[in-house]
């Protein structure tokens, strides 16, 4: 019985060393290492192909990217559901895209639902979504001492492609990790898995530390890949990492599929003039055409790029070229002729015609530097490329310009990002592009973007919609406050104000308010009321630490100190201001903005200025104008849009501010345009000048007031009681209408591809 019992044991501990060896460590033995290996996806040239019954057809990537966030989730908590995914899928694969890409491994909910999804599509005669799948690195390893030959870059690297070709093949067991998917990952998706795009936005200064602190690594010759003479320690780290990926793909499970490597311009293959490549401080290339692979690979690889009209746009700078003169000796002749020397890469020049008209003009004769780019990318690449990213967003605030076509990174409608989205895609393939993926899918209230992050709680950014940000609001599908609709639309209909929001009357003229998750909605009506010449004050206090009760702008007194005042003047001239004390761009960008330092000459805590309300944006002005000593460009975003901002009407304007309705308007407003950085827990920036920056301060009150024209008077004010939702919010989908009229788009480019 003994001798049983321990036959049975050692039976039981075998069994479970060889799972977890087999599902958690990826031991395996290849009991045919002469096997067929499984090929369907190629690359030749420019043109990637699918083997559909026995024949190699052309293949268009016409995908969206998908992140994994949803309000009052962070990425890394992977909240997204089975039956989402599932419904989400289908409104992918209708609005006419073929594939999604995620960028990292997920948790086994989108696998189980990505199989069921394909597998129900096949059983029905229909096509199949395919899929590229991404490998992360890390984005604090990158902008860290490691260079990427450091285990914790390349090791981690390596061990997490194998860990997805795992995943993806159904035979992988996760541990539960923050920033990393978990599960029993069971549901073998390869066949619907066309590509792997490996790696992120390489840091331009990563790239640059792992050449100069790796000389001797420049080659890698590889089964699969290998590098040429030309190639530098950074490109032949990613070849090792190529040929691993294709080698334990290949000998594991006998399938090969298309591999590219991350890339966007700032560490594209070209060299540009002088100008350029000291104002960007472009100090490294990543060139994947020193990148070959060998006959034993029978895919084929492609270049991936992210490309974005207007970020870096290195070649509208280009085409406007301006005389260096600038007094910086860093800046002088000689110091730059070096910098160009030693920098490896192609000369911009050499991939483009010298013909502007050729070069710089789209399908309907605009300048348009995208499409130069594109052009660029494609003339240069023996590979097909393939834009990975593009996009624009449908965020109030914006952070840069696309000069040319106006596709800027923010404030554009929902309609102007279908718009762009449509002009973007027909660049890339006018280009001579394999394919593309929107940037992206769904909304994501985590994210954060540079000219505002300063001015927000970071910890607490899922918790609300951050209209102010736009890295949020790139997406198809957008998430509104409430659980099935929102508490307010600004558009005229009063029925959603009650007797219950009325914070302030004096019989004649009134004043509600209510909030979400996304703004505070004012509601100010009086007797006789004419927008065209009558004008709203609603001053605003907020914080109890500065304010002033009287605005020498408008020549307003005010019954408390103030920190803000709307000002609604017609459909044009209507906007929020603020006390210049509690200006956030003085406080953190008067270097930029002035040439001055803030804490130098600080306004009073009772200054009667009130200011208009900017945001920085990031741009190359000296290359514009050739003014060295140009301030950054600022633009204002306290400025008030009029319009339907009800998404069910049928002039419905997603930027919309106010609308007028009878004897009065209708008003939202961002929670950041008033300083808020967490309205979840009701948290405002502290006075900037006793912190020498932004701290936050909590209350549980604001006063607000209301006049109709000047007043002699000191404007009466009301207290708003304030009370934060935490980390319980309320959303409901909606699907934007860039998704429709990207269907639309979609829809009749295939209906005249069947005709």
């Amino acid at each position: 019985m003994k001798l049983f019992i321990a036959v049975a044991s050692a039976v039981v501990l075998i069994f479970f060393a060889a799972y977890y060896a087999y599902f958690h460590l990826g031991v395996y033995i290849d009991l045919q290492p002469d096997g067929e290996v499984d090929v369907r996806m190629t690359a030749d040239g420019d043109t990637i192909y699918m083997e559909r019954d026995g024949t190699a057809e052309p293949f268009e990537i016409r995908g969206v990217n998908m992140g994994v966030g949803i309000p009052g989730e962070w990425a890394t908590d992977y909240a997204i559901e089975y039956e989402t995914y599932l419904r989400w899928f289908g409104l992918i694969q209708e609005m006419g895209a073929n594939t999604i890409r995620v960028y990292t491994i997920l948790h086994d909910d989108f696998y189980n639902a990505f199989y069921d999804y394909n597998t129900d599509r096949e059983e029905q005669g229909l096509e199949p979504l395919w899929l590229i799948h991404g490998v992360w690195v890390n984005d604090y390893i990158q902008n860290s001492h490691r260079d990427a030959y450091d285990d914790d870059f390349l090791q981690t690297f390596l061990d997490d492609c194998h860990t997805m070709i795992d995943v993806v093949h159904g035979k992988k067991n996760l541990s539960l990790g923050r920033g990393l998917g978990s599960g029993s990952y069971r549901r073998d998706v390869s066949p619907w898995i066309i590509a792997y795009i490996l790696g992120v936005e390489w840091e331009d200064v990563t790239v640059a530390y792992t050449n100069e602190s790796n000389p001797g690594r420049s080659q890698y010759a590889g089964s699969y890949m290998y590098t040429t003479e030309d190639a530098t320690p950074f490109e032949a780290m990613l070849a090792r990492v190529g040929d691993s990926v294709i080698a334990y793909e290949t000998h594991r499970y006998k399938q090969q599929r298309l591999i590219a490597f991350s890339n966007w311009p700032t560490t594209d293959p070209f060299l540009y003039p002088a100008e350029i490549t000291n104002f960007f401080m472009k100090c490294a290339q990543v060139d994947v055409e020193h990148i070959k692979t060998t006959d034993a690979f029978l895919s084929g690889h492609f270049a991936s790029y992210h490309v974005y009209s207007y970020y870096p746009d290195y070649l509208n700078y280009v085409l406007n070229p301006v005389e260096l003169e600038v007094s910086d000796p860093a800046w002088n002749d000689e110091e730059i002729e070096l910098s160009m020397s030693d920098a490896a890469g192609v000369p911009i020049e050499s991939v483009l015609t010298g013909d502007e008209a050729a070069d710089y003009r789209d399908r309907d004769g605009r300048t348009n530097t995208y499409v130069a780019y594109l052009r660029a990318l494609n003339r240069y690449h023996t590979i097909p490329v393939v834009i990975s990213e593009y996009g624009v967003s449908t965020g109030r605030g914006m952070a840069q310009r696309d000069i040319n076509t106006g596709r800027n990174q923010g404030h554009m409608s929902e309609q102007e990002q279908g718009q762009a989205l449509i002009d973007c895609y027909e660049d890339i393939m006018d280009a001579g592009c394999a394919g593309s993926c929107v940037f992206t899918w769904q909304d994501e209230w985590f994210k954060r973007t540079w000219n505002t992050m300063h001015a927000v709680d970071l910890d607490n950014t899922p918790y609300w919609s951050d209209y102010q940000t736009n890295e949020q609001y790139f997406g198809l599908l957008t998430f509104d406050p409430g659980k099935t609709e929102s508490v307010c639309y600004v558009d005229g209909d009063l029925s959603e104000w009650t007797e219950e929001d009325v914070v302030w009357s004096d019989g004649s003229s009134s004043l509600s308010v209510k909030y979400d998750e996304k703004f505070l909605y004012f509601y100010a009506e009086a007797e006789g009321f004419d927008p065209d010449q009558d004008i709203f004050y609603i001053p605003i206090d907020t914080t109890p630490k500065t304010g002033s009760t009287y605005c020498q702008n408008y020549d307003l007194s005010f019954e408390r100190p103030c920190d803000f005042v709307i000002r609604i003047s017609g459909t044009d001239q209507s906007r929020v201001v603020v006390q210049r004390r509690y200006e956030v761009l003085r406080a953190m960008y008067m270097h930029e903005t002035e040439e001055q330092d803030a804490y130098l000459d600080v306004p009073d805590r009772d200054t009667p200025e009130f200011q208009y309300i900017d945001l920085m944006l990031q741009t190359a002005t000296p290359l514009l104008t050739g003014n060295w000593e140009a301030n950054a460009e600022v633009y204002e975003t306290g400025k008030l849009r009029y319009g339907n901002a009800n998404p069910q009407s049928g002039d419905f304007d997603s930027l919309a501010d106010f609308m007028f309705a009878e004897h009065g308007v209708e008003i939202r407003i961002p929670w950041q345009l008033l300083n808020f950085s967490n309205p979840s827990e009701m948290m405002i920036h502290d006075d900037y000048y006793e912190h020498y920056g932004i701290e936050n301060l909590q209350i549980d009150e604001m006063y607000v007031g209301l006049s109709c024209g000047e007043s002699e008077y000191r404007i009466p004010m009301a207290a708003v009681e304030l009370e934060g939702w935490g980390k319980t919010v309320t959303y409901h989908e909606r699907l934007k209408e860039s998704y429709t009229m990207l269907k639309q788009y979609w829809a009749q480019i295939d209906a005249g591809r069947q005709g």
